[in-house]
């Protein structure tokens, strides 16, 4: 079976298949999740021990956890080993901004760190900032970063606005980056290391960039590919008071409040351009999160061209919608958000404020759609 190459080939598929990656026999931490699988699904962890000889010292766990079990800005408790393995885990998403930076015993007795995460493609996905923050920690410390690519699953559509200097936190840490960046792991490392890391001795494992692997859920609320493709611009309701759909089966796919006029929002959105999507009204109840155990009205998004999809728009669109459509529903984020404080959560999401002062002052929002565009369109990695 393992004589077997697959069609498509990760950079775990690759070290699994031999490719002289310069790891055999060194001590490693591995930063995984449930995604770290290859196309036979077996895990990094058995992959590194069993065709490498590999010392697994131990596993860095990203936001959710190195098996994604918690909620999204739930601290994660470090130090036992993992409930699979037996690894010991550092937790990179603790109780404080300091503890998504690795502390420097977190190098201690390995020769590298390799990462694999599944990737979605989007600047304020947490695990990319936790990328750039361990290659900075690594190059600090001496210790090389190797990156296993995987595809990105939402393709190579580059969508802006860019993230502008003053805005940076968790949700997005190198000033310049477009919200859709159309870019593979590995390619997000190479320009974290030009722009962030630059001391960060950088190996990338390369993909296949055409196909995609049997999705596994990269977090506890993305659980398909259609979640992952409207993702870039549903997240926008994060900043909002608005339900993002967490706490029900469809997170990102609806949204909605008590008292929503969801009819005239659906109407709204169909008036627009939002090519790969449809609109249907809807009523859930949220388990946790926003207006849990409450009764929202809603809209529900049937996504049948995925490559269609221009997300950010369709975020920004339906900002508008619900502002016009029941202006005291939609009311912005106050509470801290991804450990800051200072600024409100969607400003962080868009990358500035202008999408939230549009809003308010009850202009349109495709003039700084078209600026977003003409941003994102200079984008090079």
């Amino acid at each position: 079976l393992f004589g077997i190459v697959p069609r498509m080939q990760t950079g775990l598929d690759r070290i699994a298949a031999g490719f002289d990656h310069g790891l055999r026999k060194r001590r490693v931490a591995l930063l995984v999740n449930q995604t770290a699988v290859d196309a036979w699904g077996r895990h990094a962890v058995q992959v590194f021990r069993e065709r490498t000889d590999n010392d697994v010292v131990r596993l860095l766990g990203p936001e959710h956890g190195a098996w994604g079990v918690a909620q999204d800005m739930e601290p994660v408790a470090g130090g036992a080993p993992d409930e699979v393995f037996g690894v010991p885990t550092v937790s990179l998403y603790g109780a404080d901004k300091a503890s998504l930076r690795p502390r420097p015993e977190a190098f201690d007795g390995i020769d590298a760190v390799v990462y694999d995460l599944q990737d979605i493609g989007t600047r304020y996905y947490t695990y990319a900032a936790t990328l750039a923050l361990v290659m900075e920690a690594a190059a600090d410390r001496g210790v090389p970063v190797w990156v296993l690519d995987r595809p990105n699953p939402i393709g190579p559509r580059v969508e802006g606005p860019l993230l502008n200097a003053g805005f940076e936190s968790f949700c997005g840490l190198v000033p310049g980056l477009p919200i859709r960046h159309g870019l593979t792991v590995g390619a997000l490392a190479r320009w974290y290391r030009e722009r962030r890391a630059p001391g960060c001795e950088l190996t990338v494992v390369p993909c296949d960039k055409h196909g995609r692997p049997a999705w596994v859920p990269p977090s506890p609320n993305m659980p398909t590919v259609d979640t992952a493709v409207v993702y870039p611009g549903l997240c926008f309701l994060e900043g909002t008071t608005v339900s993002e759909g967490r706490g029900t089966t469809s997170p990102f796919l609806q949204f909605g409040a008590p008292g929503l006029d969801a009819v005239r929002v659906v109407e709204l959105l169909r008036g627009r351009d939002c090519p790969g999507v449809d609109f249907v009204p809807t009523v859930f109840r949220p388990a946790f999160g926003k207006h849990a155990g409450q009764i929202c009205q809603g809209v529900y998004l049937r996504v049948f061209d995925r490559t269609a999809v221009r997300a950010v728009e369709l975020g920004a669109f339906v900002l508008h919608a619900l502002r016009t459509a029941s202006p005291g529903v939609l009311g912005w984020r106050t509470d801290a958000y991804e450990f800051e404080t200072d600024k409100p959560a969607i400003d962080l999401l868009w990358g500035s404020a202008e999408l939230r002062t549009t809003l308010d002052r009850g202009d349109d929002v495709l003039a700084l759609l078209e600026k977003a565009q003409k941003d994102a369109a200079g984008f090079r990695a």
